[in-house]
């Protein structure tokens, strides 16, 4: 026999909620609607909402003129919501509240530190290519140096005018100590630097408890969509301290193999990882072993 455990912290995080409440809300009397992207990165949860009208398009030209568009929690440029005031397009705005938050900063700190003769420059810790980093870049016409990783940042250090002053933010889901590493290493080099803290404190308060979590079992299983940035970060995360942690997308996922007798079982996810699909993965384990 196995024991199961469900990480209570695990699950959608505010501004996920808020953008899937909107969207179920407004498909309860409309046959259809329109996401710029996946709500949600999570296929099972995209399966769902698709059976009941939402239709995901990659642009704002595959939307009909006059039907209506979701902006995901990742939020969007100012472009988009030009293109869609010109297409003639209903706008549902269900951009999460800290990532609207943290442009605003972003345009303000950018306008510092282009005021006068100072030439300063922007820095985001991010993800390339990431929704909500691609709406942050918007915020300054793309004039951002955007770095993954330590690796990312020395390879463009020559980008950099350490004579300026610099002034770094995170995408809300990336992982804290590795915001802090990219942050030493610049100043370690010099750099005349302001850190704004700027990971989601809903995000960064899981990271601990997440730790904790993976050392008291004895395997993790982590429910994520392959495209989950955030999901990334967090199994690794479980990774570093417990190496039997396996991340998966569904239960068709779950290999026998794994468990052992008397395992003590932990369930967790992304933040984008629904909590329905988090106890059918806990109850399949349960009927496995």
């Amino acid at each position: 026999m196995v024991s199961v455990e469900i990480d209570s912290g695990s699950g959608f995080c505010g501004g996920v909620i808020r953008a899937i409440t909107r969207a179920e809300d407004f498909l309860a009397s409309h046959p259809l609607m329109y996401s710029l992207g996946d709500i949600v990165h999570n296929e099972a949860e995209l399966a769902r909402l698709r059976e009941r009208g939402l239709v995901t398009v990659n642009s704002l030209s595959e939307v009909p003129e006059g039907e209506t568009v979701l902006i995901r929690a990742h939020g969007e440029p100012p472009g988009t919501y030009e293109e869609a005031k010109r297409r003639r397009l209903e706008v549902v705005d269900c951009s999460c509240p800290v990532v609207l938050q943290l442009q605003k900063r972003i345009r303000e700190s950018y306008a510092l530190l282009h005021d006068g003769n100072v030439h300063g420059q922007v820095i985001i810790f991010g993800r390339v290519g990431h929704a909500e980093v691609l709406g942050l870049l918007g915020q300054v016409d793309g004039d951002a140096l955007v770095v993954e990783n330590e690796a990312m940042l020395l390879r463009a250090m020559d980008k950099l005018d350490f004579d300026q002053p610099m002034e770094i933010f995170s995408q809300t889901t990336k992982s804290p100590s590795e915001y802090a590493d990219i942050c030493r290493l610049l100043k370690k080099r010099g750099a005349r630097l302001i850190v704004h803290d700027s990971i989601c404190a809903q995000v960064a308060n899981r990271h601990e408890r997440l730790l904790t979590f993976a050392r008291e079992h004895d395997i993790i299983l982590f429910v994520s969509g392959r495209a989950s940035s955030n999901g990334k970060v967090l199994s690794d995360l479980c990774r570093s301290v417990n190496a039997r942690t396996h991340v998966i997308g569904s239960t068709d996922e779950i290999n026998p193999a794994w468990f052992k007798d008397r395992d003590r079982v932990g369930i967790c996810g992304a933040t984008s990882t629904p909590k329905w699909l988090l106890e059918e993965v806990a109850s399949a384990v349960r009927d496995l072993c």
